[in-house]
């Protein structure tokens, strides 16, 4: 048994079974995986994949019951490597942030430009993508850190920790009469709205309030990012929904904001590790200055009861 075929295997569950997508990810031919799968299959004296002729098109019930615990071993491997360097070189590596729009925009500046500054040797690298890329991103373990809104408490293979709270905000064209007199759902559902795609930012609670108020939101345009969002409110195209960490009057001078939070509630930013990771001692310094309720401490406890 060995490395390359516990990869083969967990790569061909990865892939939906395509030998060509795991030979292109392992850098290796598709024969070769075909053989290193077989030879492991041999070598536990079961079947992990149904085959139809020589394609793989699925886990048996013995794949199934082996394939957590292939996953098992080749993270305990990475986090032995990686804390091989952690103890080597221990300011100096990679730290891969996965994060929506909104939060590498808005939220995560003020703790990456800090982070540079106590740790210089370390290469930040940062993902962005829906919660449920982040999630992805995570789980495959091309990203250490998932910051999102949305989503990702859902992963059963994630830890998700709260960071923030935060509200929505109306947007609208200074002088725009929504923004005159008490805001009301009655009043946003009159007009037509800018705001996020399902999935994006808060956009469950938006529905759902017009939902609960028995109304219906004209939603005119949806996008992943406030900053389009934004830019069609200045054309007169409609009110605008943003996150409120996405509205700086200073900024944004064409522009005026209402708070909504009454209307629509409390937002909680989580912030996402994989089950099972070994952080850097960089990483959680990262972790601490984005939240700085998340010591290392707070953080390992959640691993721990997790």
């Amino acid at each position: 048994m060995n490395f390359q075929q516990l990869r083969s295997v967990r790569e061909a569950a990865r892939r939906g079974f395509n030998l060509t997508e795991v030979a292109n990810t392992l850098h290796t031919s598709q024969p070769g995986v075909s053989r290193q799968i077989r030879e492991l299959e041999d070598e536990l004296g079961i079947e992990i994949f149904v085959r139809a002729g020589k394609r793989l098109t699925g886990l048996t019930p013995p794949g199934g019951t082996v394939l957590p615990i292939i996953e098992s071993i080749l993270q305990g491997a990475g986090n032995l490597q990686r804390a091989g360097r952690e103890f080597a070189r221990q300011d100096t590596g990679t730290l891969s942030i996965a994060a929506t729009h909104s939060q590498a925009r808005y939220a995560l500046p003020p703790a990456v430009q800090e982070f540079r500054q106590r740790f210089p040797e370390v290469q930040l690298r940062l993902h962005q993508g829906s919660p449920r890329q982040v999630a992805e991103m995570l789980l495959s373990g091309e990203a250490d850190i998932g910051i999102a809104t949305e989503a990702i408490e859902q992963y059963d293979g994630l830890v998700a920790l709260p960071c923030y709270r935060w509200t929505h905000c109306v947007v609208a064209p200074a002088g725009h009469p929504v923004l005159e007199g008490p805001l009301t759902l009655e009043r946003l559902a009159r007009e037509p709205l800018i705001t996020y795609d399902h999935g994006f930012t808060g956009r469950r609670r938006i529905d759902a309030a017009f939902e609960d108020a028995g109304l219906a939101a004209q939603v005119v345009l949806a996008a992943m990012d406030a900053d389009v969002i934004k830019a069609y409110v200045e054309l007169g195209m409609g009110v605008g929904l943003v996150a409120s960490i996405a509205f700086d009057p200073e900024r944004d001078l064409a522009l005026r904001g209402v708070d909504a939070g009454a209307l629509f509630g409390i937002n909680v930013t989580q912030l996402a590790i994989k089950r099972g990771s070994f952080l850097r001692g960089y990483t959680y310094a990262f972790i601490e200055s984005f939240a700085p309720g998340l010591d290392a401490q707070a953080v390992d406890r959640a691993m721990a009861d997790a």
